[in-house]
């Protein structure tokens, strides 16, 4: 067994990442862009599905007033070897939503799958979704129809958020996950949209996954992290 698919090993590593994203959120300067999408979305309470590309999944949680903001939970869907990170950002606030591993078969997998866009739309009717559309395992920034097809059942606005901070670490995983550091310069960006009304997944998906890199971007370009 790897070490990081220790389930002992696995919890340890969450507690020590949580406790060290909390103490890197307090003293990192945030720049924040779009706050009045965020704020409407939290005074008007109900359902939304929050987007982000998987590598930020480490920096989620700061993009989240948790003192106003209705409750949210997080459908993650990591490989074993990070299951640790999901732990972590469950520890923070975002606790997961889980339906599919890439781990899986293909028929477990559609089963899962089918349970984690039940418990999604569930979790809509009373706060907060949020959802990587390029995971488990990419392509990076490649929007699946999964976030698009939430939208749509659900009718929920979409808040497509950007987080970048620099300094930071760079974990050498397919999507180059970024991990916070302490004191360094960071930046929250959110646009928000609604799904439109009569169009086909097809139609939605490319858009949206330009906006959704399009706030990352902004973000990157405020903290000064390189785009990769």
């Amino acid at each position: 067994m790897r070490p990081l698919r220790n389930p002992v090993i696995q919890s340890v590593l969450s507690v020590v990442l949580a406790a060290w994203m909390k103490f890197c959120f307090a003293t990192i300067r945030w720049t924040r862009e779009g706050q009045e999408h965020a704020d409407k979305v939290w005074s008007d309470g109900g359902g939304v599905v929050c987007a982000f590309w998987h590598s930020r999944i480490g920096l989620a949680p700061a993009s989240w007033d948790f003192t106003r903001a209705q409750p949210i939970k997080a459908m993650i869907s990591l490989s074993q070897d990070g299951e640790f990170i999901a732990r972590a950002v469950a520890l923070q606030g975002f606790p997961a939503v889980r339906g599919s591993s890439a781990n899986k078969d293909k028929a477990e997998a559609a089963k899962g799958g089918s349970r984690a866009l039940r418990d999604g739309l569930k979790q809509l009717k009373v706060g907060a979704l949020a959802i990587t559309p390029d995971g488990p395992r990419g392509p990076a920034r490649v929007m699946a129809e999964g976030l698009p097809l939430m939208a749509r059942m659900s009718g929920a606005p979409v808040l497509f958020i950007g987080a970048s901070c620099s300094p930071a670490i760079r974990l050498n995983s397919w999507d180059r996950a970024v991990l916070p550091l302490p004191f360094s310069k960071g930046a929250i960006v959110y646009d928000i949209a609604h799904y439109p009304e009569g169009a086909a997944l097809g139609d939605v998906t490319g858009p949206w996954s330009d906006r959704l890199t399009a706030v990352e971007a902004r973000a990157d370009a405020i903290t000064g992290l390189a785009r990769l």
